[in-house]
Formats: structure tokens, C-alpha cells, sequence
């Protein structure tokens, strides 16, 4: 693809993705559309093992738009990054077609491991803002990570992802479409679990006020029928008779 072509491709993409943009001509100031014009360069230098001239554009290009892409990394068709600050993509991530990034992602490696170190994001993947992906993993198609999640281990497709570190909530394996961009009504199992926790509770303190007034109403029955002389049986227990000295256990 030639570089005509990947602006006319940059162009499509940011229309297509943000409503915020009013005129054809604003994509030209969008640190996503820069960045990637440089990254297509870098990465075909990179690609012919001119590395020094590749880190150069590309670490130019990150003090301009505070995006740094590694030039080794492999980005398919379609790729967004909204915002844009802070974003940081490793040497070893691949990237799948039509996948959108927020501000302050990080797809990373822990640091460790040699060779594919950095996460695989395959098609139609949407990462929210301040998600960090750690580490040589998947992460499937139409998945979605929340924003501030913090995923450590591989997602299957059609997932949704949330928290510290990152849970799967799967809905229902229905695939999220490319143009669903609402990275704000995510499932939140913790807090879910915490409702839970707090309807258990409820019923058990409503289930304790029954017991303690069915325990009050056998009281008042049992000592309005030791008034009248009659005899008191309290389960498991010997039956007396009022106005003797026996206990109920029997003993004077």
C-alpha cells in the first residue's frame, strides 16, 4: 500500500470513529493520523534491518504526538488511537484490523521474556483509557478491555474485561460490532459480587427479626398460661405446672 493510500485509509478510519471531528480537513491535526504516517515509514525501514533510521522516526514522532510506536511492531488495517497521549506499543505486538486504543494504553512486556514478548490484539478489539496489557498473550477478536483494566493472561473473543487485575465477563458470546465504541457501561463483577453480598445480608437480618419475634410471641403465650395455672411444654423439655418451685428441667 502506498503512502496516498494509507492517508486516504488514516482518513476513513478517524471520520468513521470520532464524532467529535467536523471537517475532513481536522484529521490532519490528529496525533493519531501523524503518528501512523510515520510508523508506516519506520516499519518499512525497520522491516529492510535500517534500524537506526527507524528508531529515529519513530522516537521523532513520539516527542511530537506522545505515541510511541516500536517500528517493529505489526499493525494491521484500521487502527484508531483516540487521544493519543501516553499510548506506548512494544516491539513484538501485532495488531489485528480495526482495533481502537485510548489515551494511555500500554501494550507491554513484563520485562522477562525474550523474543514475542508483547501482547497479539486481534480484530475489533477496542482497549479504553489507561488499560495496560502485560505480557506474550491474545487477546481475542471483538473483545473489550475497561478502561484502568489490567490484563495479565489471554481473552477469548467476544469478551469483555475488567478491573485490577483483569476478570473476563463474557456476554453471551454476542460479537461487538466494529462501530460500539462505549467503553462506559462495562460490566463490573466486583461490584456485582458486592450486591450479592449485601442481599444475602438483608435477608439474613430480615430472617433474624422474624426469628426474634416468633421467639417474644412464644414467651408472651407461655407466660400468659403459667398465670392461668395451666401447664408450660417447651420442646425437649418437662412440662410443669405454675406456682410450683420445680424448674423446667425438673429440680427444686
Amino acid at each position: 500500500m502506498g503512502f496516498i493510500s494509507h492517508v486516504k485509509e488514516e482518513f476513513q478510519v478517524i471520520q468513521e470513529r470520532d464524532p467529535a471531528i467536523k471537517s475532513p480537513m481536522e484529521v490532519l491535526l490528529y496525533p493519531s493520523f501523524r503518528v501512523m504516517l510515520s510508523y508506516r515509514r519506520a516499519h518499512r525501514l525497520y522491516s529492510k534491518g535500517k534500524y537506526f533510521r527507524a528508531r529515529r522516526i519513530s522516537q521523532k514522532a513520539a516527542r511530537k504526538t506522545g505515541i510511541e510506536i516500536h517500528p517493529g511492531a505489526v499493525i494491521g488495517k484500521g487502527f484508531f488511537i483516540d487521544h493519543g497521549s501516553g499510548v506506548i506499543i512494544g516491539e513484538t505486538t501485532i495488531i489485528g484490523d480495526n482495533v481502537t486504543l485510548y489515551q494511555g494504553v500500554t501494550l507491554g512486556g513484563t520485562g522477562k521474556e525474550t523474543g514475542k514478548r508483547h501482547p497479539t490484539l486481534c480484530d475489533n478489539v477496542m482497549v479504553s483509557a489507561g488499560a495496560k496489557i502485560i505480557g506474550s498473550f491474545t487477546v481475542g477478536e471483538n473483545s473489550k478491555i475497561g478502561a484502568g483494566s489490567v490484563v495479565l493472561e489471554e481473552v477469548p473473543p467476544n469478551c469483555t474485561v475488567v478491573g485490577v487485575p483483569g476478570r473476563i465477563v463474557k456476554r453471551d458470546n454476542i460479537k461487538v460490532p466494529r462501530s460500539d465504541m462505549n467503553q462506559v457501561d462495562l460490566p463490573d463483577p466486583i461490584m456485582e459480587d458486592i450486591t450479592v453480598l449485601q442481599q444475602e445480608n438483608s435477608a439474613l437480618c430480615n430472617r433474624l427479626i422474624d426469628l426474634e419475634r416468633e421467639l417474644r410471641e412464644l414467651r408472651c403465650k407461655a407466660g400468659c398460661l403459667g398465670q392461668a395455672g395451666a401447664e408450660v411444654t417447651v420442646p425437649g423439655r418437662k412440662a410443669c405446672k405454675a406456682g410450683t418451685e420445680k424448674t423446667i428441667d425438673g429440680r427444686e
